[in-house]
């Protein structure tokens, strides 16, 4: 199929009505930023509002500049700018007054720092949590180069889902995302937030930038090895013409078969898969109900065994 025309299938309409119109307001009056709107992402209004359960918006931490060029990402490189000291209370406080049940973090990645932003990440999260404690939180982070201490930082602020995505197969880590970043170094952030935290741990691949099945099947097996409780498949989609090309438009059938292999066959505690899905698509949604699940079968278990005794 041509990448250079979409198919029906990825035709949306704009975000629009209310309660969206509402959050944005909201963050233009506190200056915050969201990744939902610097990376152009199609789920804006159907994520925000919430369509079933807790709406999820997403804030970008850090600034607008990323020190990073992935040849995927739509928001600007270089020029990086100081932090806010403020921004920690900013997003509590809109996050407050937006009445959000479940919260997004993510950043932009900041290499000129010298902790790469780890500690305003923390504060971040802790502030959300100070105001209310049963709001649940989860974070996108950088790779922080793999520093182990650094991730530590993120993980002792207690998030409830730690999310960070290795975006595709190993083969195509370049040209697909910066050279800085790579397939061992993302395991590894995983495995240390699986095995060292209580959260649980997400991840997010992106098709049609010329990965094969066997591949993405691979990338699945590593990662479910690494201790990986979630994962996300979306079609890559061309930012601009400086981007990286589409190399194909995968069938939504193809999604649905990679959903069902994730959770049927590898045991991920839930994939949601589909051409217009992001890493964060209605995350609070399918995080409640796949904690409900949970539940349901420790119940079930608890149940087996008193009959047994």
């Amino acid at each position: 199929m041509s990448s250079t025309r979409k198919p029906e299938w990825l035709k949306m309409r704009p975000p629009s009505g209310e309660r969206f119109t509402e959050i944005k307001q909201t963050l233009r009056d506190r200056n915050l930023h969201t990744v939902c709107e610097e990376a152009s992402c199609p789920n804006m209004g159907e994520c925000w509002s919430g369509r079933d359960g807790p709406g999820t918006a997403t804030f970008m931490l850090m600034g607008e500049r990323c020190s990073r060029g992935c040849n995927f990402c739509d928001v600007e490189t270089g020029g990086m700018e100081p932090l806010d000291e403020d921004e920690p209370e900013n997003v509590a406080s809109a996050v407050a007054e937006i009445g959000l049940d479940y919260v997004v973090l993510t950043s932009v990645d900041r290499d000129d720092l010298p902790d790469q932003g780890a500690t305003h990440f923390a504060e971040t999260i802790r502030e959300i949590k100070r105001r209310d404690s049963t709001i649940l939180v989860e974070v996108l982070i950088p790779d922080f180069q793999g520093e182990p201490e650094l991730v530590r930082k993120i993980i002792d602020a207690e998030p409830d889902v730690i999310a960070h995505n290795v975006e595709t197969v190993e083969r195509l880590q370049w040209p697909v995302r910066d050279r800085r970043a790579g397939y061992e170094q993302s395991l590894s952030v995983l495995r240390q937030a699986a095995t060292e935290s209580d959260a649980h741990t997400k991840t997010s691949l992106m098709l049609g930038v010329g990965e094969y099945h066997h591949e993405v099947y691979q990338t699945l097996r590593d990662l479910r090895a690494a201790g990986v409780d979630i994962v996300t498949f979306g079609q890559y989609l061309q930012p601009s013409r400086s981007h990286l090309e589409v190399s194909d438009f995968v069938h939504p059938d193809v999604f649905d078969t990679w959903q069902q292999v994730a959770e049927e066959e590898l045991d991920f505690a839930y994939c949601a898969s589909g051409p217009m899905v992001r890493s964060s698509y209605r995350a609070g949604e399918l995080f409640v109900e796949s904690l409900l699940r949970e539940d349901a079968d420790i119940t079930d278990a608890r149940k087996r065994a008193r009959r047994l005794q």
